[in-house]
């Protein structure tokens, strides 16, 4: 599970915080023989934030930590980055089966168009390029809208015409014509959720009951250890009926990923010890067979490797853009320890069954033994697919009930990724949101530390708590598309819940209640107001993390009503909403975190599916009208990606590799050219 990011002054400090830099740490020595080259170079003045259009802003992020690994590490950080560019283009035919083809059409006609340069409709095209290279695709990463070209189909074509590039009449069409594919992932309960999404995780014709129908029939109502049905496969028409095409080697996918292979084993060749050398074997063996019995061995042997200084996340993992919540998203980060960070949070891990005991939640929905939990603060190195340029700021996997319950999981909290977009956000979004200066003075004195508190709450603590009903399916089955949007409501609440709680001061964590009160007053002022200003105006939620975030604060809002606990307030013309009782507020997280554990606990589709849509779906269109109209003026854009730092080998005159190069680059499309010539392994139709 991730922890979705919010960009930009007032909503970052709701939940990011300043990395630290790591201390030094004891590691393998390179070879004697081999004098380390390794060198990362900084500018003076190093500009964090690059470029914006349209609603992006693109960011840089350093990895300081790189310089401090032996040759050793910092060689399987540097296979571990190419294995994850090698698959990346697997995330842009998965989100959409004509991608691939107009994504290497745009490019052909950017990188070889002589015409003028300097017209309108030329900067419309390059800023159209520049969003389908962020979102993986023409689809909106976030609201999961189609993109509406701002040049007409007649100078498009013009470009196809001038540059020799072709294009078939299709994919044409599907870009200018907004009724065709228009939604990525639609969660409209009113439509068949399949045949209203445009991913390419099942033929465009199979409707959502036929899809369910097949999956439920695989499923073991008494295995103990299900596997995930459908997650490495896309659902096609065969010439019996449905069938699966695994993404394997050989299969769907096959040249990319025997791309990701070959660097994967250069990888646990140099592993930091044999618990990693191991799960990268096992992985390795999950690309080649796409035997889901092996994904789940290898990601017990992942959740168990937890020495060393290096790790990643690498395969088909998140379903958030599977419209029924099967098939998983490509995605890779990899990732090196924040030394200290890591240090002072993992006292979080330390105390989850003291966190589970204490918890709102039913006595018989509490997991008796919380088990193998671990914690990081991470840099990141490199990301790829559905993490990149668009990324999370935490993750918490496997996603897996049975082995979370029986062998743990790992969280990470992506330090040096939280610490770039504080230091490329706008100021103006607390002067504007906050309904006084004491609001202001909390959020600038305590929403950072909050911030990075609810993080690693929401993820060590808040997906890996409580626990199935025995005989209830798991929740993709039973909550179906609400399960998404349950699970990081479920989390999110664990975080405030225990946020507001003398625990943590006496654990030495925060230094008063005073962070509480910050993250509790953000995270109401963006679930109620400021996530709006992503959305187009008439629009509903369809997004989980969004609806998630409404669902939590618009709930409080209600239940509060009578004790006046959140005020709506109007000064000056101006909406806000005022937290007036803490101690209550945190009451009402800790009833409504009972109720979505009993849903998930218990299965109840209606329970869940009334929550989500009451609470989470619909806009109250008044204050969205009004949110667009404070936030233009401020000009900080909703939504931010990531540059990657680029290493590069340096090698002897043997072609040993003596240690590496690393830049920061500083131009978007340079980087997106060079990642399309240099990893593009797949066909344009797979």
């Amino acid at each position: 599970m991730k922890t979705k990011y919010i960009v930009g002054g007032l909503l970052l400090g709701s939940l990011g915080w300043h990395s630290c830099q790591p201390t030094e740490q004891t590691t393998t020595e390179a070879p004697a023989e081999i004098v380390s080259t390794t060198k990362i170079e900084v500018e003076e003045n190093f500009k964090w934030k690059t470029e914006r259009f349209a609603d992006l802003k693109i960011v840089r992020y350093q990895m300081p930590s790189f310089e401090k690994l032996s040759l050793k590490q910092q060689k399987l950080v540097y296979y571990l980055t190419q294995a994850g560019y090698a698959g990346r283009e697997i995330i842009w035919d998965q989100n959409y089966r004509h991608n691939l083809k107009i994504k290497r059409a745009l490019e052909n006609i950017y990188t070889t168009y002589q015409g003028d340069k300097e017209s309108t409709d030329w900067k419309n095209f390059e800023i159209y390029l520049k969003r389908v290279w962020f979102s993986n695709g023409i689809h909106h990463h976030y609201s999961m809208d189609k993109f509406k070209p701002d040049f007409s189909k007649e100078y498009f074509n013009t470009l196809l015409s001038e540059t020799n590039t072709s294009l078939v009449d299709e994919a044409i069409e599907v870009m200018f014509n907004p009724e065709l594919d228009k939604k990525k992932v639609s969660l409209d309960s009113k439509k068949d959720l399949l045949l209203a999404s445009a991913t390419n995780f099942y033929d465009p014709d199979i409707t959502e009951k036929e899809a369910t129908e097949f999956y439920e029939a695989l499923k073991d109502t008494t295995d103990k250890t299900p596997v995930s049905h459908g997650l490495n496969t896309k659902l096609v028409r065969g010439a019996n009926g449905l069938e699966e095409k695994p993404w394997k080697v050989g299969g769907m996918y096959g040249p990319a990923i025997e791309e990701m292979v070959k660097w994967l084993e250069k990888a646990a060749e140099v592993a930091e010890n044999d618990a990693q050398g191991n799960a990268l074997r096992l992985l390795v063996e999950y690309y080649k067979t796409g035997d889901l019995k092996k994904f789940d061995e290898y990601s017990i042997a992942w959740t168990k490797a937890t020495e060393g200084d290096i790790d990643y996340i690498n395969g088909f993992i998140e379903d958030y853009n599977d419209p029924i919540a099967k098939s998983g998203s490509f995605e890779t980060v990899v990732q090196i320890k924040d030394f200290d960070l890591s240090k002072r949070m993992s006292v979080v891990a330390e105390n989850a069954q003291y966190f589970e005991d204490n918890s709102s939640i039913m006595d018989e929905h509490k997991k008796k033994n919380v088990v193998g939990v671990s914690y990081k603060v991470v840099e990141v190195a490199g990301e790829s697919g559905d993490a990149s340029p668009s990324t999370p700021i935490g993750v918490n996997l496997p996603n897996a009930d049975w082995i979370r319950s029986t062998h743990g999981s790992k969280s990470v909290s992506l330090g040096n990724i939280i610490s770039a977009y504080d230091k490329a956000g706008g100021k103006g979004m607390l002067q504007e949101f906050c309904y006084n200066e004491e609001e202001i003075r909390l959020a600038e004195e305590h929403s950072a530390l909050g911030g990075k508190m609810h993080t690693a709450l929401h993820e060590v603590i808040g997906h890996a708590s409580g626990q199935l009903n025995p005989g209830v399916g798991t929740p993709d089955v039973t909550l179906k598309n609400y399960a998404a949007t349950l699970e990081e409501a479920r989390a999110d609440l664990v975080g405030l819940y225990y946020l507001y709680d003398q625990k943590l001061i006496d654990l030495g964590l925060v230094p008063s209640l005073e962070v509480g009160m910050a993250e509790y007053q953000g995270y109401i002022r963006n679930g109620l107001m400021l996530q709006l200003r992503r959305l187009e105006p008439g629009a509903i939620i369809e997004e989980a993390h969004m609806r998630n975030r409404q669902l939590v604060a618009a709930w409080a809002y209600e239940k509060g009503k009578a004790d006046n606990v959140i005020e709506k307030v109007s000064k000056d013309g101006k909406t806000f909403f005022v937290v007036n009782d803490f101690a209550k507020l945190r009451v009402i997280f800790g009833e409504l975190l009972r109720e979505i554990q009993r849903i998930k606990s218990e299965g109840d589709y209606e329970a869940g599916k009334n929550l989500v849509e009451n609470y989470g779906v619909q806009v109250d269109q008044e204050i969205h009208k009004e949110v667009i109209e404070r936030s233009e003026p401020l000009n900080i854009a909703p939504y931010g990606g990531f540059i990657n730092p680029k290493i590069t080998p340096n090698t002897n005159d043997a072609g040993e590799i003596t240690g590496f190069t690393v830049t920061y680059p500083d131009d978007f499309t340079t980087q997106m050219l060079e990642y399309a010539k240099n990893y593009s392994f797949l066909p344009d139709d797979n």
